[in-house]
């Protein structure tokens, strides 16, 4: 993980993956207090699994039709899934300025047991692309990866050259 010391960083552990969302969100549960919680991960964007307003402002701003880029979200979903197991530990780092999405959702980078950071694999591997609407700490590197991502077809850039 590439943090920046001046930024604040929380860091919780003791925390077990619970139910997948889409290909950029995951219920979680504190293993001591047996509360869930729902995590977006900070800085990325996968399409969406299911036809909503996100969806059709997507598909007018991309001129891509929903109906490919739910297909999007759902390689992009299964992925994810591929990535990490039910009942695996992981840990939470949030930035201070960045703790919670308009919807209540938690933002972070999501740490796996063997030290990788889900963020970063669904960008690199062409899975999400980089949310430039919220500036975070890891944002520039995740527009390179995401470039480099794009430029070498991987993930969903095999099929398209946009989502």
């Amino acid at each position: 993980m590439h943090f920046n010391a001046k930024e604040t960083t929380i860091k919780k552990n003791l925390l077990k993956i619970v139910k997948f969302v889409d290909g950029d969100g995951i219920i979680l549960e504190d293993i001591i207090s047996k509360k869930e919680f729902e995590v977006r991960f900070l800085g990325i964007d996968a399409p969406e699994i299911n036809y909503c307003n996100k969806i059709k402002q997507d598909e007018k701003e991309l001129q891509v039709p929903a109906a490919l880029l739910i297909k999007l979200g759902y390689l992009s979903f299964n992925f994810l899934k591929d990535q990490v197991n039910l009942g695996d530990y992981c840990t939470l780092v949030q930035e201070q300025n960045n703790l919670v999405d308009k919807y209540g959702r938690h933002l972070g980078y999501l740490i796996l047991n063997d030290g990788r950071v889900l963020n970063e694999i669904m960008i690199k591997e062409g899975y999400a692309k980089p949310y430039n609407d919220v500036f975070c700490e890891m944002l520039p590197l995740y527009q390179e990866w995401n470039l480099q991502a794009k430029n070498s077809l991987k993930g969903l850039y095999s099929l398209v050259n946009r989502f």
